[in-house]
């Protein structure tokens, strides 16, 4: 049987009441961070003091949440969990459970692994089965350093302001906009930040990760300022006022080339990504020593072939173990 099983509302830890991530409203779930594509309204939800912050941010008040800081194992029945640091945005965890016969399971969520301005530098969770996020298992995302991606942001803005325009950066709400918005006030420049921005990432500083230079979006920018807003308002009328402007989205899909700036209705677009790209999930995966190995979202089959490849034992959740013949 395996340790852990895809289900209709996602990843069940096998014979227990634990949910990793539900995507429906379930008894318990381990929530490993406050994306929206993660959340739910749980009847109880285990997650670190950020998550929960974010999540009744967006939610509202919660039924019932514990909040559980990194490197401290708790009990839960017969099963131990320890909440580790995924580096994906702020809060961000990976669960790792040691089951009552002694098995390991870690579950990373969404995981960083080359290091954030603004979350938690990610630990390994050394375990017997790892289930493995596989947002970028393709072999073709190998992620420039984050260094050059900032800098080549940071010089990208200078010349932007240099020409007389209004540069918009395009990012996630949460997680992304808060470490680029870090990066450019550090390198001097004033920052102009849409509501959504701007409400998490006074969050951010309630949190303890400051965030200066940076004031709500009033409907202009002022002059030498940068704009960051999220992707889904990069062709909305509140940005058509702003003007002369040009636009840039961060992603990891920049990969993919000119058409994902397009696709966002940004002039370019840069590979900042908080997901590891594949070589980092492929050493990742290594690194915890774990004889099984499940992928899933993303590019799970890819992945799991390519780390089967590398000599693991990996497949997709929700494909079947393949059994050794004799």
């Amino acid at each position: 049987m395996s340790a852990v099983e895809l289900r209709q509302n996602g990843l069940w830890l096998t014979g227990s009441p634990l949910w990793f991530d539900a995507r429906r409203k379930s008894e318990l779930s381990f929530v490993s961070h406050a994306h929206s594509d993660h959340v739910a309204r749980h009847e109880r939800v285990i997650a670190t003091a950020a998550t929960v912050r974010f999540m009744t941010h967006r939610l509202g008040k919660l039924p019932a949440a514990l909040p559980a800081p990194y490197n401290r194992p708790f009990e839960l029945g017969p099963l131990v969990l320890e909440l580790l640091p995924a580096g994906h945005i702020l809060g961000s965890a990976q669960l790792r459970v040691t089951r009552g016969d002694g098995v390991r399971v870690t579950y990373t969520g969404d995981l960083n692994l080359a290091g954030s301005l603004t979350a938690e530098p990610p630990q390994v969770g050394e375990c017997d089965t790892l289930v493995l996020e596989s947002t970028f298992g393709h072999p073709r995302y190998r992620f420039p350093p984050r260094e050059e991606v900032l800098g080549a942001l940071e010089a990208w803005v200078r010349k932007t302001l240099e020409r007389g325009v209004s540069p918009i950066v395009l990012g996630y709400p949460l997680g992304k906009s808060q470490e680029a918005m870090k990066f450019l006030a550090s390198r001097g420049f004033p920052l102009c930040a849409h509501s959504s921005v701007y409400e998490v990432t006074k969050i951010y500083g309630e949190l303890g990760v400051e965030i200066e230079r940076v004031r709500r979006f009033d409907g202009q920018l002022k002059q030498g300022e940068v704009g960051v807003f999220p992707p889904r308002l990069g062709r909305s009328s509140g940005l058509s006022r702003v003007q002369p402007r040009e636009t840039a989205v961060l992603t990891g899909w920049a990969l993919d080339g000119p058409g994902v700036a397009r696709r966002y209705g940004a002039d370019l677009a840069f590979p900042l990504s908080d997901h590891a790209d594949f070589p980092a999930l492929v050493q990742y995966a290594r690194s915890t020593g774990a004889t099984e190995v499940i992928t899933h979202h993303g590019f799970a089959r890819e992945l799991a072939d390519a780390l089967c490849a590398e000599g693991l034992d990996a497949r997709a959740a929700g494909q079947p173990r393949q059994l050794a013949l004799l």
